[in-house]
């Protein structure tokens, strides 16, 4: 079985965000999808599976399989562009999010997503404590998305990671208000076995709608201050937003695996 480790939201490789890539003729069982993202040891492996004219996608982490996730997406559409489908203009991944289209723009790669409805709910003691910043507002989704004001204090906070899991939300994130993009964050995955996310796509699926609500603008320049890095280039469509990036590979392996 190949293996591809692509650097996703990144312009070189060692930044952004590094998901691993597994294009297949059928599933293997879900146990041994499991067993591979956690030796992989990466937030997310991603396992494509053509149908027809286009491709199911399923993602695991070393916690379990998530529904949706917007780097490892990212990361198997230059797969697919890169080695198995290198004329096609846009790719459409069927998913437990539903159908999800990734077109080629220029150098980068667009992805349609939906927007995650957010539910402002109360900022609590626990929240501060858990991110170690201040708290202006909290708002929950799938995730918790929390904000503050502190922007300086994001890209070098210490979070609990142990408190951080006893919050609402299948992630956790925290955004401010940016200088030279209009917002920063960053996101973490205590509750399935990934301390953070360096740059995470189905986060900003909560994030833009923020912070375009709040801007009031549709076009968003987000970026993700975790030590890794990573910009992306988003645009709200209503009840769905695209999402642009770039990707770089790291390495090809051959996994040496039996069901």
């Amino acid at each position: 079985m190949k293996c591809y480790h692509v650097d996703a939201f990144a312009e070189k490789v060692f930044e952004g965000n590094p998901a691993a890539v597994c294009v297949l003729d059928k599933y293997p069982s879900d146990e041994l999808m499991l067993k591979i993202a956690i030796e992989n040891n990466l937030s997310e492996t991603a396992f494509a599976v053509k149908e027809g004219e286009n491709y199911h996608l399923r993602w695991f982490t070393p916690g379990g399989e998530i529904d949706l996730c917007g780097h490892a997406t990212l990361g198997t559409s230059y797969v697919l562009f890169h080695f198995f489908e290198k004329d096609a203009e846009s790719i459409t991944f069927h998913t437990l999010s539903g159908p999800l289209t990734v077109v080629r723009k220029g150098d980068l790669l667009e992805m349609d997503f939906p927007a995650y409805k957010l539910k402002q709910i109360p900022v609590t003691p626990e929240m501060d404590a858990a991110y170690g910043v201040k708290i202006t507002e909290a708002w929950l989704g799938r995730d918790l998305l929390c904000v503050t004001e502190d922007a300086d204090a994001v890209p070098t906070m210490t979070p609990d990671h142990s408190k951080l899991a006893a919050l609402d939300g299948l992630l956790q994130h925290i955004t401010a208000k940016g200088d030279n993009y209009d917002c920063v964050s960053r996101s973490f995955c205590s509750k399935l076995a990934v301390p953070e996310d360096p740059v995470c796509g189905s986060g900003h699926c909560h994030i833009v709608p923020l912070w375009a609500k709040k801007l009031g603008k549709n076009n968003i320049a987000a970026r993700q201050v975790s030590p890794r890095g990573g910009t992306l280039y988003c645009e709200m469509q209503g009840e769905r937003l695209t999402m642009a990036g770039s990707a770089v590979l790291y390495s090809i392996a051959d996994l040496f695996v039996e069901e």
